[in-house]
């Protein structure tokens, strides 16, 4: 490693085993000061502090006591409810393993699962009201198959949010693209009673992702009825 130009800027060297993306991940990460923050503050990942900037913006963990965590992994996003909330009752879920969290229920499995949503909500044990969604699709380096992939998933929230919160519930969900696409903005403003979005300070500039915050759940008379 080597200082760069800037005044503390890291620069790393190219390895013989590592790729050139590789390297500017770890250049990237070593540069980063919410990198830096989480490490010192005792957050798993830099992304607890998206959720503490949207928390401060829209004013929704605090108050929330039953809450659904969609792509818990790594846990930073569990470990800022349980913080400003220390009351809540949080249930994850995450294809990839997660160390444990006091006072979280954590599963490792596929939230697109037919057996998902009832574990989830029996773990639970009452409606949540608010449901976080920080889940992304793996890339395959295609930007539209890419973005297709995600948006799946974001779809697959939104609908496990409408058919689970309370009436007033939050529902939070990583978006790309600038935003939610349209059928879903949509959906999203017939069962809610605010919809905004937002890419806290913590999200990378160079990032396509944002946030959406859909707040007030209008309850599940809302919903399409079904047969």
């Amino acid at each position: 490693m080597t200082r760069g130009t800037g005044v503390g800027h890291i620069r790393v060297k190219t390895a013989k085993k590592r790729t050139a993306q590789s390297t500017r991940w770890l250049e990237r990460q070593l540069n980063d000061p919410y990198v830096h923050k989480a490490r010192a503050q005792g957050w798993r990942s830099r992304a607890a502090f998206k959720l503490i900037e949207l928390d401060e913006k829209f004013h929704f963990v605090r108050q929330a006591r039953h809450v659904v965590d969609l792509g818990v992994a790594p846990g930073g996003w569990a470990q800022v409810v349980r913080k400003l909330s220390p009351k809540a009752k949080v249930v994850g879920i995450d294809l990839l393993p997660t160390d444990a969290i006091e006072g979280v229920t954590l599963f490792q499995m596929d939230f697109l699962d037919e057996k998902a949503d009832a574990l989830l909500r029996d773990a639970l044990g009452d409606a949540p009201d608010l449901v976080l969604s920080d889940m992304a699709a793996n890339t395959v380096g295609h930007a539209q198959t890419d973005h297709l992939r995600t948006m799946g998933l974001v779809e697959a929230a939104v609908w496990f949010a409408i058919g689970t919160l309370k009436p007033g519930g939050t529902f939070v969900s990583k978006v790309f693209a600038g935003g939610t696409d349209r059928d879903l903005l949509i959906v999203l403003k017939k069962h809610f009673t605010s919809v905004k979005h937002a890419k806290p300070p913590a999200s990378r500039k160079g990032s396509s992702e944002w946030y959406v915050v859909a707040q007030g759940f209008k309850g599940p008379a809302t919903a399409p009825s079904e047969g």
